[in-house]
C-alpha cells in the first residue's frame, strides 16, 4: 500500500525574513533623515553647552547664598540660546552643506578633465576631438555675439 505523506516546509528562512525587514525599515529611516537638521542640531547642542560652560564659570564665582538664583541664570541662559541660535545654525548647516556639495562636484569635473587632458597627451584622436569641441564652441560663442 502506497502512502503520501504532505509535509509542508517553510518556503523562506526566518532569519533571511527578519534580516530583509531589518534592512528595509532602515532603508526608510534614512530617508527620513536630514542630514542639514542633524548638522544643525550637532552645531547648536555645541554653542549651547559651549554657553553653558562660561555660565556655569560665572556661577561658580557667586556666593553660596545666591544659587537659586545662580541656577535661574544659568537656564536662562541655556533656553535663550537655543531660542536665538536655532535659525542661524540651521542656515549655517545648509549653506555648509550646499557649499561642500558644489566644491565635491568641482573637484571631480576638474579630475575628469585632468584625466581627458592625460589621454589627450598619448592619443592624437582624443586630442584632435578636443580641439575641434573648441573650435565649435568659439564659433558659437562668436555666433551668439554677433546677433546680439
Amino acid at each position: 500500500m502506497t502512502s503520501f505523506v504532505h509535509v509542508d516546509y517553510a518556503t523562506e528562512h526566518p532569519g533571511v525574513v527578519r534580516a530583509e525587514r531589518a534592512l528595509e525599515s532602515f532603508k526608510q529611516f534614512r530617508r527620513g533623515f536630514d542630514g542639514a537638521r542633524a548638522t544643525a542640531s550637532l552645531l547648536l547642542a555645541a554653542l549651547v553647552s559651549a554657553l553653558l560652560v562660561v555660565a556655569n564659570q560665572v556661577v561658580d564665582t557667586w556666593t553660596e547664598g545666591h544659587l537659586l538664583a545662580a541656577w535661574i541664570v544659568l537656564w536662562t541662559v541655556a533656553f535663550a540660546s537655543l531660542a536665538l541660535l536655532a535659525s542661524p545654525v540651521r542656515r549655517l548647516a545648509a549653506a555648509s552643506r550646499s557649499g561642500l556639495k558644489r566644491w565635491i562636484t568641482a573637484y571631480r569635473a576638474a579630475e575628469q578633465d585632468r584625466k581627458l587632458w592625460e589621454v589627450a597627451l598619448s592619443d592624437a584622436r582624443v586630442m584632435a576631438d578636443i580641439s575641434r569641441a573648441m573650435n565649435l564652441s568659439t564659433r558659437a560663442q562668436r555666433l551668439m555675439r554677433s546677433h546680439y
